[in-house]
């Protein structure tokens, strides 16, 4: 179990941990070489799921005309492809979806490492790890770091900048404690209470008690911000060099 209370220790062994396992830069890697290198200028998503602190296998999305939907699904582990497909379900334009991998800075060991110290600011334990890497709506890539309990459910989200390393949005954390499911009976939560973005640090206009509240999480998320920053100058590490240096 990754515990807040290891928070010390995991800031700086977990990386470490991390790299010992494949990375999501690992598994496309696998892919440059395997399959083509040309894949890598049409990457869509990249997905892991119940990391342990990496996951076993890494699901990779790449535009493809060939393929219905425009889209090829390549599956990664033990440092091999295991399949290719086109994925069902596929909806909606491509446009804008393709990552810059020049934009890279930040692999799923670094988004870990950076998940670690917001979910320690925010009191919350954890046992597993989802990662989703795609481009947000304005086009820049970002990591969607899920952490999970003991049993696979989720505990919160945090969606950190693979450019920058930034902390964006924070869901579900904050509140001094694991979520826990509702009643059935009991209404569900204002969506503001569910999250927290760059945005409300600045447009907050809450008044009386509720402000106070939200004056504390805006409090705690900037020093997240700050604490998240002074992290990613030790992970960071360039897509693009991590390949130019294993061909």
């Amino acid at each position: 179990m990754w515990k807040f209370v290891l928070a010390a220790l995991f800031i700086t062994a977990a990386p470490v941990r991390a790299q010992q396992q494949a990375s999501a830069y690992d598994a496309l890697r696998v892919v440059s070489t395997q399959l083509s290198r040309a894949m890598m200028a049409r990457i869509i998503s990249v997905t892991g799921v119940d990391g342990d602190p990496q996951p076993v296998k890494w699901t990779i999305r790449v535009a493809d005309r060939r393929q219905p939907g425009g889209v090829l699904e390549i599956e990664v582990a033990n440092g091999r492809v295991l399949s290719e497909r086109a994925p069902t379900g596929m909806v909606g334009s491509l446009d804008g979806a393709t990552i810059n991998t020049s934009r890279l800075n930040l692999d799923s060991s670094g988004a870990f490492a950076v998940a670690s110290v917001t979910a320690e600011k925010s009191h919350a334990n954890f046992d597993y790890v989802t990662y989703t890497l795609r481009n947000n709506d304005r086009g820049f890539p970002i990591w969607i770091v899920t952490l999970q309990d003991i049993n696979r459910r989720p505990i919160g989200t945090i969606h950190i900048g693979a450019n920058k390393g930034n902390v964006t949005r924070v869901e579900g954390m904050f509140r001094g404690r694991n979520l826990e499911p509702q009643p059935q009976e009991q209404q569900p939560s204002r969506p503001e209470d569910n999250y927290y973005t760059d945005e409300q640090d600045y447009n907050d206009t809450a008044v009386g008690e509720e402000n106070i509240v939200k004056k504390e999480i805006k409090r705690v998320f900037r020093r997240t911000k700050s604490d998240a920053r002074r992290m990613f100058g030790r992970v960071r590490r360039s897509f693009d060099d991590f390949i130019e240096r294993r061909r």
